[in-house]
């Protein structure tokens, strides 16, 4: 059996967070898929990633053509380069899937979510709940004497930094939508 060639200090923990240097990296990726807008098209879609183990980050459907019902599916997954690449291949041969967009690789592309967050808190705390607000361009979109409900869009990232700020102040409740996506600059 060859040995492991492994780097000198690649962890401080334990011998057994070494990694194999040779593994592929997993990635993570954003399909947007067009298909019929019809019913069981979402159950089939889905059902191709439970029933192969891939895992789903992010999801949201909507019908973006009335006219020829078609409806966008944006999907946020991970997998290794190769698993990626089958997931696209399997969602391409299902019959109501009309094209499958990796939008990761396919240039540079727009990531937008929308967050709802409530947050329970009383003097200074609702004071600096405020002021985080204002400084990521949350809007307050209910209060009460109690509480605030906020409402943000822009990258997950910038979701999830809002989120672990709000924790310490009070935050109950969070509703997000999922990533929607489109390709940067001009289709022809």
């Amino acid at each position: 059996m060859a040995a492991l060639k492994l780097k000198k200090g690649l962890s401080k923990h334990s011998a057994y967070d070494l990694k194999d240097p040779n593994a592929e990296v997993i990635e993570t990726h954003t399909l947007a898929v067009l298909v019929e807008n019809e019913a069981g098209v979402l159950a089939r879609v889905i059902g191709l990633f439970s029933g192969r183990g891939y895992n789903i980050e992010s999801l949201t459907v909507a019908e973006v053509d009335h006219e020829g019902h078609r409806s966008r599916i944006t999907i946020v997954t991970t997998g290794t380069p190769s698993i990626i690449e089958q997931i696209k291949a399997q969602l391409g041969r299902l019959v109501p899937v009309h094209e499958v967009h990796d939008l990761t690789v396919e240039g540079p592309a727009v990531e937008r979510e929308l967050a709802l967050f409530m947050v329970a808190g009383e003097g200074e705390k609702r004071v600096e709940a405020l002021r985080l607000a204002d400084i990521f361009r949350a809007n307050v979109v209910d209060s009460t004497l109690s509480s605030f409900i906020f409402e943000m869009t822009g990258p997950s990232e910038k979701i999830d930094a809002f989120a672990d700020l709000m924790r310490p102040l009070g935050l109950t409740e969070i509703a997000r939508t999922g990533v929607v996506a489109l390709s940067r600059g001009e289709k022809g």
